[in-house]
């Protein structure tokens, strides 16, 4: 079965939302509960099971720029690992609202790109803005997976 555009949408709309459910998780409960949470997102979403994800986190550099691994993503989101030095835990700051908006995608059968912006706020009202971009392949199980994803601060000229 082909994506579709609403699958798309709807896989940003996942994915915001577990971003969101992690950050207030470890603010109620804690780093536990908010790894487990994030454990769960990168299962549900991610195609770590089909092999090496390619993904660029925003704040990502030096030798861990990339995270084609799961611990990797995990690190990323959460923090807490020794692996990971430089790690805060993107998935931990507070995040209320996730949303995005399209600038183009491309969708040939069980695989399709989105690109476009991600905007984040916080609990205080902060707002991150970013470019991004995510590629999806179908598994074997016809679940829609992200196994690219990339994204960046805006170029400041």
């Amino acid at each position: 079965m082909s994506i579709t555009e609403k699958d798309l949408e709807a896989a940003r709309k996942v994915w915001g939302d577990a971003l969101v459910a992690i950050s207030k998780a470890y603010e109620d409960e804690g780093i536990d509960a908010a790894r487990a949470l994030a454990e769960g997102a990168l299962d549900g979403a991610y195609g770590y099971n089909m092999g090496p994800v390619l993904f660029k986190p925003t704040l990502s550099s030096g030798e861990q720029t990339f995270r084609p691994t799961r611990k990797g993503a995990l690190s990323y989101f959460v923090g807490h690992d020794a692996d990971y030095p430089a790690d805060g835990g993107f998935g931990l700051k507070g995040w209320r609202t996730v949303t995005s908006e399209t600038s183009a995608s491309f969708i040939e059968g069980d695989v399709a790109m989105w690109m476009g912006w991600v905007t984040f706020t916080d609990k205080d009202g902060q707002v991150t803005k970013v470019d991004k971009s995510w590629g999806y392949k179908k598994d074997a199980d016809g679940v829609m997976r992200i196994v690219q994803h990339h994204s960046s601060l805006p170029y400041q000229p």
